[in-house]
C-alpha cells in the first residue's frame, strides 16, 4: 500500500523543509502511487521520455551517462528524498540514466501535471527551481575533484559528502551507513581506474580514517577525511522535499 504523503517518513528528517498541511495535501493529489524496484534497475534511460517524475522514498541509485564507446560517467549518487526526472519535465528527455544501487521505493508523479504544478503553487515551483540550482552547485564541485584534487582528496571528499548527507537523513548509525554503490560507481565519478581507487581506498583504511566493505561505510574521523579533501565538514543545507 502506497505511503500517504502526511505519514512520509522523510518527514522527520531535520535536512527537509517542513511542509505546511496545504503542502501535504497538494502533493498527496500530485502523486499518482509508488513503485518498488530491485537493484540495477533503470528508471530513468538517457534519451527517454518518462511520463513519470520520482522522489526516491526509500533506497539509493546511481545517475550516469554513458559514452558511444560504452565509458560510462556517474554524475552523482541518489539518496532518499532526492527528486529525479526533472530534466525530462523540463528538456522533454532524459540527457543521462538513472538506476537502482539498493532496493528502491519510488513516489510517482505524473509528469502531464508538471506544469499546472507550477502555475497553480508557484512557492512550489520555487522549490523545483532551488533544487536545479543545488544540483548545478554539486555538479561545480565534484567537476574541482575531477580536474584539481589528487586520488586521495578526490577519494576523500566523496566519502565525506556521502557520510554527511546520511547523517542528515537519519542512515548513519555509530559512524556507519549502508552503501550500496560498487567501488566501480565511484571510480566512475571521479575518474579513476578502479585499481587507483581500490589503492586509495586501501589508504584511508590503514590511516584508521574510512573503511568501505561489505555493503558499509564506517567513519572513524570525519573532520580529518574533510581536512584531506581541503574541505571543511558542514551540515548540508536544509532542502525542500517534492
Amino acid at each position: 500500500m502506497a505511503t500517504k504523503c502526511k505519514y512520509c517518513p522523510l518527514h522527520k528528517s531535520p535536512l527537509f523543509v517542513p511542509h505546511s498541511d496545504e503542502d501535504t495535501r497538494f502533493m498527496q493529489r500530485f502523486k499518482v502511487g509508488e513503485l518498488v524496484i530491485d537493484p540495477g534497475t533503470t528508471m530513468l534511460m538517457e534519451g527517454s521520455k518518462s511520463p513519470q517524475l520520482f522522489t526516491a522514498l526509500r533506497g539509493m541509485g546511481v545517475r550516469y551517462k554513458t559514452l558511444e564507446t560504452g565509458q560510462r560517467q556517474v554524475i552523482n549518487f541518489v539518496f532518499p528524498g532526492d527528486f529525479i526526472g526533472l530534466q525530462a519535465a523540463v528538456m522533454g528527455e532524459m540527457q543521462h540514466s538513472v538506476a537502482a544501487s539498493s532496493p528502491m521505493t519510488l513516489c510517482v508523479f505524473d509528469r502531464a501535471e508538471f506544469w499546472n504544478f507550477f502555475r497553480s503553487h508557484p512557492e512550489r515551483a520555487f522549490d523545483v527551481t532551488w533544487l536545479a540550482a543545488m544540483e548545478e552547485h554539486f555538479l561545480g564541485e565534484a567537476l574541482a575533484s575531477v580536474g584539481q584534487r589528487s586520488a586521495t582528496e578526490a577519494v576523500a571528499w566523496s566519502l565525506t559528502r556521502i557520510m554527511l548527507r546520511g547523517k542528515a537523513t537519519g542512515l548513519v548509525q555509530n559512524r556507519t551507513m549502508p552503501l550500496p554503490y560498487r567501488q566501480q560507481d565511484l571510480a566512475d565519478a571521479l575518474g579513476l581506474s578502479l585499481v587507483h581507487t581500490n589503492k586509495t581506498l586501501g589508504k584511508l583504511r590503514d590511516r584508521q580514517l574510512a573503511n568501505w566493505s561489505d555493503g558499509y561505510l564506517y567513519v572513524n574521523d570525519i573532520e580529518e577525511l574533510a581536512k584531506i579533501a581541503q574541505m571543511t565538514v558542514e551540515e548540508p543545507m536544509v532542502r525542500p522535499l517534492m
